[in-house]
């Protein structure tokens, strides 16, 4: 995929006193006061904003915060706590600025955080008039919010459209690297593993997989519509009868390219659903009526980690059991450990996906973690992102 990446902007020297507008991705959760309580994305933010500032460049950042009503500003929207903790990273005053699109004061050197965007009326849907006005604010704008490059609004894909110079930031460039690196040309075998509660949120990525990957691992309620699609009984297990005919058509897309869906061949059991649970190994040929299946079990677990073992990529999107229980994360951790001990090139993302990896402390073994869900799950389906194709786009000019 080939795009203008800000790395080569600064190297030519260009953004020395230029005007640099860079969409990050300051979405960070906080609690009832508004403080905030996990600030992984505004560190993430910073080699980008930096990179700027030593560049001699005027910074001017902004993200969405929330979900804001655009041209209704409420105090809960603001930026500030956020600005106040960049600050803090950068060493440095982060001033913040509102009602900021008809014009940005910033200084060479210097940095503002515009607020949030998302109030601005006509973001969300792209707005062609806020468009121009917001590329008229730089000389540079920089993408570096993988977590909204779904998504085609104001500050992601109309400012890209018409800033005189449109690149990708550190974070999106290292996602398309990833992402090209796991889909476009992967080393094979190429294992995937997708799991969650329902087909139904992940049927349309399942069959774009199904064209590409080598092995297709399903887990947690999707793992049980694929064994109701192999002729098990599940009991009272969460499944999507009504769908069993597209996993068919999944697992013998699959056979026909030689590749495979693997059905559990055991499954870890309990009569309600709870952390309390008894749990009890059963073989899959063996669940009773009044059972829930909560996770794999040990022998199937133990089959695949040894498959993902001789993996040459593995893409990761969901735990294959109850792992917030300790009784039934077994599979998800073996599944995690393999993963960490294995030689693939591995790409992991979604929200369970990354409590899974910091549970099991793999962070460092994991190849690339996603930081964007959505956009992630977008790029499994095989689709295009909007911040992809205008930045491949202005590129080609």
């Amino acid at each position: 995929m080939k795009v203008l990446r800000f790395a080569d902007v600064i190297a030519s020297g260009f953004a020395d006193q230029k005007r640099v507008f860079i969409r990050a991705d300051l979405n960070v959760p906080q609690d009832a006061m508004g403080l905030i309580t996990e600030d992984t994305r505004i560190r993430a933010s910073v080699p980008c904003i930096q990179m700027a500032l030593n560049a001699g460049a005027a910074v001017m950042v902004t993200s969405h915060l929330g979900r804001p009503t655009e041209g209704a500003f409420k105090p809960a929207d603001s930026l500030a706590p956020v600005a106040k903790r960049l600050g803090e990273l950068l060493g440095r005053e982060v001033p913040l600025v509102a009602n900021w699109v008809d014009g940005v004061a910033v200084a060479p050197g210097q940095i503002v955080m515009l607020e949030n965007c998302r109030v601005n009326v006509g973001e969300k849907k792209n707005d062609e008039a806020l468009g121009r006005k917001l590329a008229g604010l730089c000389d540079i704008f920089v993408h570096d919010a993988f977590g909204t490059a779904h998504r085609a609004e104001g500050t992601t894909y109309g400012i890209a459209q018409y800033a005189p110079i449109a690149c990708a930031g550190p974070l999106l460039a290292a996602e398309i690297d990833a992402i090209s690196k796991a889909l476009a040309s992967p080393k094979r075998p190429l294992v995937a593993i997708v799991a969650g509660s329902k087909v139904s949120s992940k049927l349309t990525i399942l069959q774009a997989l199904a064209k590409n990957v080598d092995q297709l691992i399903v887990g947690g309620g999707i793992a049980n519509t694929f064994m109701l699609a192999a002729g098990l009984s599940i009991g009272k297990s969460l499944a999507e009868p009504s769908l069993v005919a597209d996993a068919k058509a999944v697992i013998d897309a699959m056979k026909a390219r030689g590749a495979e869906v693997p059905i559990p061949t055991d499954v870890v059991t309990a009569k309600t659903f709870a952390a309390d649970a008894v749990a009890t190994v059963k073989a899959a040929t063996s669940v009773a009526e009044d059972d829930l299946i909560l996770d794999i079990g040990p022998e199937t677990a133990a089959k695949l980690a040894a498959q993902l073992m001789q993996a040459g990529t593995i893409v990761w999107n969901g735990p294959v059991g109850v792992f917030e229980f300790p009784a039934f994360e077994n599979g998800t951790k073996v599944i995690a450990q393999a993963i960490a001990a294995s030689s693939a090139f591995s790409i992991a993302g979604g929200g369970d996906t990354l409590a899974a990896i910091a549970k099991y402390g793999i962070e460092d073994q994991v190849g690339y973690i996603s930081t964007g869900g959505g956009a992630f799950l977008e790029v499994l389906e095989g689709k295009t992102l909007p911040a992809f194709e205008i930045l491949q786009k202005r590129a080609a000019e």
